[in-house]
This record gives structure tokens, sequence and C-alpha cells, in this order.
């Protein structure tokens, strides 16, 4: 068989098995590229290019073994084969850490936040880090600032650690265990942060796939707004005059309206829309 004539067998087998996506693609057939690909140790961007050749026997069997795992497991193509990319940077993951694909990463890659910063922007913070990708990816695109990675999880520190080192970015990126601000007296001129949101109804309806990460992650309360509460509370102190906090609420504005009526703050666009990722000022955070 050919490799594109297994990828369409596999992705109807997705399809018929009623998985759910969301941590790196959005459809069965692009999961089943995925899948395939990484089993053949092929670029995953490659795919016109290697469509038409022609798979060994072991070669199928191996794919079609990956493709029934996913579906037997329900875990995320990610925890499988041990790899993400957001904005086309490798990371490592595992399940001691949320699959990364947080919207924040485009206005990082994009220069959505650039705006905002200013010559005297040094310090950051990546609040939340799991796998540390965003971390990663700050102190990429902005050489001259040293970021702070924190996470309550242990687990998930060491994943990140694995990613700082695998980047080569170890005199850049300290990781720290805090409890939200805890162990985090910056002051930082800014903080990005996408926190556990989800809401209780919504985490009661979340498919397989995404109860096989960390709930610890996810959980955000009855209106997926309790660590946020303490966020925007404890922040001011934290940053430094002209800072600012990047904040990712996902689908959960109604509930961030309604917690906080009164606050003034800068919807950021990206490719989910102008209502999943926030700014907001020291300033407004004071006032």
């Amino acid at each position: 068989m050919k490799l594109i004539e297994v990828i369409e067998r596999a992705s109807a087998r997705l399809d018929q098995a009623g998985v759910s996506f969301g941590h790196g693609t959005s459809n069965a057939f692009d999961e089943a590229v995925w899948l395939a690909l990484w089993q053949l140790k092929l670029p995953l961007h490659e795919l016109d290019a290697v469509a038409q050749r022609e798979l060994k026997p072991d070669e199928i069997a191996q794919i079609d073994a990956l493709v029934e795992q996913r579906i037997a497991t329900r875990q995320p193509a990610a925890y499988l084969t041990h790899e993400a990319w957001l904005q086309g940077v490798p990371f490592y993951v595992d399940e001691r850490a949320i699959v990364p694909r947080s919207f924040i990463a485009e206005l990082i890659a994009d220069g959505g936040i650039d705006p905002w910063l200013s010559e005297r922007t040094s310090r950051v913070l990546d609040l939340c880090t799991g796998n540390g990708s965003l971390a990663v990816l700050a102190a990429m695109a902005w050489p001259e600032v040293s970021v702070d990675a924190a996470d309550l999880s242990k687990g998930a520190l060491a994943v990140a650690r694995i990613n700082v080192g695998k980047h080569g970015l170890g005199e850049r990126i300290t990781l720290i265990e805090s409890d939200g601000l805890t162990a985090l007296p910056g002051p930082y001129d800014l903080i990005l942060c996408n926190p556990p949101y989800v809401n209780a109804a919504s985490m009661a309806a979340l498919p397989a796939e995404y109860r096989a990460e960390p709930a610890l992650a996810l959980a955000g309360g009855d209106d997926g707004m309790d660590f946020i509460r303490a966020l925007l509370r404890d922040a001011p102190s934290r940053m430094s005059e002209d800072a600012v906090l990047v904040l990712e609420i996902g689908n959960e504005r109604a509930h961030f309206e309604r917690a906080f009526p009164k606050l003034e703050v800068v919807w950021l666009s990206t490719s989910a829309g102008d209502d999943q990722v926030l700014l907001v000022t020291r300033d407004s955070l004071i006032s």
C-alpha cells in the first residue's frame, strides 16, 4: 500500500472511533498524517513529497498499531509521540504537563505584544508554564530578556527543564516552583499566563483526550475564575510601573466579564478570534 492510502484508512478509522482532536490537529486526516509520518520518522510537513511511497508490511503494521493505541487509550497524539509543535518550534511533552496550544504563542511570534513593551523590558514571567513552551518562545523572541518560568507542578517543571535544555536556554530561563505568585516577588515587566480556567460544567463534559491531561492545569472552579481572581489581586505587587499582564482565558469571556465587570482590558486578536487572550496594565489592575 502507498503511504497516502494507509493515512486515508487511518483517518477513516479515527473518524469511525469518534476520537476528539484539539491537541495539535483539528481533524482525523491531519491526526493520521501526524501519527504516520512520526512513526516513519519523516518530517511532518512533507506529506506531498512522500505520499506515493510504497510501504513495507512492517511499516503498515506499525502505523496501524499506533493508530489503534490512539483510539484505545484516548490519549492525545502528543503523549504518544512525546512531541508537540508551537509556532514551528518542537517541544517535548508527556503526561506530566498539558499539551502546549496557547494562543499567546501566536502573539509572541507575530509581534502582537511588542507595542506594549519598551527598552526597559528585561524581566518576563511565564506563570503556569507547563512544559515551558511559552517561556522558550519568549526567550527566543526577545533575546535581551530573562525569563522566570513558574508552575505549581513538580512534574510539569521537570518537563519544562527538558525543553529549556533542548533549546539551549538554561542561562536565560529560570524554573521556579510556585503556587501562583507566592514564590515570585518580581518585579516583572511582562507576565504571561495561560492558567487553569475551565469552568466546572465544561470540565465535566470534556472528552477523554482532555481528561488525560493534568486536571490541575485545566480546572478553574465553578466559573473558571478561581486562579485568575488571586492572580489579578496579587499581580500589581509583582509588576514594574509600566508592566502588562497577558492572560489567556479560552472560551470564558462571559465568566471573566461577570467576575471583573469594572476592569479595563485590551482584547488581543488571535487565530481563534478577539475573545481568547486579554492584556491588562498594572495601572488598570490598581484602579
